[in-house]
């Protein structure tokens, strides 16, 4: 999801090291309380019992407990205290009492045997910790971070992977401002794994060249279908099971919206409306939400991404207004094909026309994406059998300044 939690002010953020650590009380580590106590448990315990009955070898379970939550450092020390702890207690009864050498050797090597499990679990952690960078990295080039209130545009966008731990998948989205108009794309490449990530990511560099280059929607879209066909050639070329994948995609055009020459946003002054031309590669239709409710754009459903050999017709436009109190909300199948625990679809259309009439309109974008967002989690009871994708965009409500050179610096 990408979502950013604020650092309240006088406090910082954690540093990966703090974040390995399991166990913190108000930013404090703690991770050394379980084996202290452990360490001071067994001694005691085994006082109560009677000589029949020592437990004074269960100490070895102190330098397991570090070895789970602490640094190799602390875990070496208590260990060295278990073995302390275990002399003086084991001496402090009689003679024919003692458990002796044997049980002192299980409590030394069990420590040996802690330290190096820490060891590796530490290693494993920073090796964890580095594919998580490679990941949020990768995740933060195909879907960039996209500044507010771009090319005349408001927006927000929730992502959710259906996978946790790789928090990225196919789905894809982005705005581009040009000289001929801003256009926008959401889209979600069939399959899941890295070979979904780099379709998408091939998809996207087409898309940001030839939407700031090309003067026509149709051209764009043919460039994406161009791309696409390429790109499932090379993998049959080099013998890779994926060639047969493709994408469904929306791509919207809004003429109105242009930035050329201009260190200003688009001019939107006296517009009641702008239109959008929207170009449907198999994906689900555009939902416009308006004060008077919600109702599906009326497109021309053209094939997926990467089947133009199939039919030799391109793709074709619809245009529509979309007046300033409207917002165009686009999702991937990870919401239109959520189940409940009966296997019932997520009824989108249903829910957000029920949100609407239960109180006051929820029609910005960030409270519409959040909204969606938490009526599929509920439905669903938390969990995501694929990504999830949850797009809003309207046009701005005021036009935003720019400085010198922005308009480069947006392409």
């Amino acid at each position: 999801m990408r979502i950013r939690i604020p650092v309240p002010r006088g406090r910082r953020e954690p540093d990966p090291v703090e974040r390995r650590q399991p166990l913190r009380v108000r930013g404090r580590d703690i991770a050394w309380l379980p084996p202290l106590v452990v360490l001071l448990a067994v001694p005691v315990v085994d006082w109560y019992t009677s000589g029949d009955f020592r437990i004074i070898s269960w100490l070895v379970l102190v330098p397991g407990v570090a070895a789970a939550v602490c640094r190799v450092w602390t875990t070496a020390l208590f260990a060295a205290l278990a073995m302390l702890m275990y002399v003086l207690g084991d001496n402090s009864w009689p003679h024919q009492y003692r458990a002796g050498l044997p049980d002192f050797i299980l409590v030394a090597l069990g420590g040996i045997l802690s330290v190096l499990a820490c060891a590796v679990r530490l290693r494993a952690q920073e090796r964890m910790l580095h594919m998580r960078a490679v990941v949020d990295t990768t995740r933060r080039i195909l879907l960039r971070q996209l500044p507010p209130d771009v090319g005349g545009l408001d927006h927000a966008e929730i992502y959710l992977a259906a996978d946790s731990e790789a928090r990225v998948g196919g789905d894809f989205y982005d705005i581009q401002p040009s000289p001929y108009g801003t256009r926008v794309v959401i889209g979600d490449v069939q399959g899941k794994g890295l070979e979904a990530v780099e379709a998408a990511s091939v998809l996207l560099g087409t898309f940001r060249e030839a939407a700031y280059h090309e003067a026509e929607p149709a051209t764009v879209a043919e460039r994406l279908e161009t791309r696409m066909v390429r790109h499932l050639r090379y993998c049959e070329h080099v013998g890779r099971d994926d060639a047969e994948r493709f994408a469904t995609a929306v791509l919207l055009d809004f003429p109105d919206l242009r930035s050329e020459r201009t260190d200003w946003g688009p001019d939107l002054t006296g517009l009641d409306a702008v239109t959008v031309d929207v170009v449907n590669f198999g994906h689900e239709p555009p939902l416009l939400v308006s004060p008077d409710g919600v109702r599906a754009l009326p497109l021309w459903d053209g094939l997926p991404l990467g089947l133009s050999e199939l039919v030799s017709m391109p793709p074709r436009a619809v245009t529509v207004r979309l007046a300033a109190d409207e917002t165009l909300l686009l999702v991937t199948d990870g919401v239109t094909e959520a189940r409940d625990g009966s296997g019932v679809f997520f009824p989108l259309r249903d829910y957000l026309t029920r949100a609407l009439a239960a109180g006051p309109p929820v029609l910005d974008p960030g409270s519409l994406v959040r909204l969606v967002r938490d009526g599929v989690l509920a439905h669903t009871g938390g969990g995501l059998d694929d990504d999830t994708t949850i797009f809003a965009v309207r046009r701005a409500s005021e036009p935003m300044r720019r400085g010198p050179g922005a308009a480069q610096r947006a392409s």
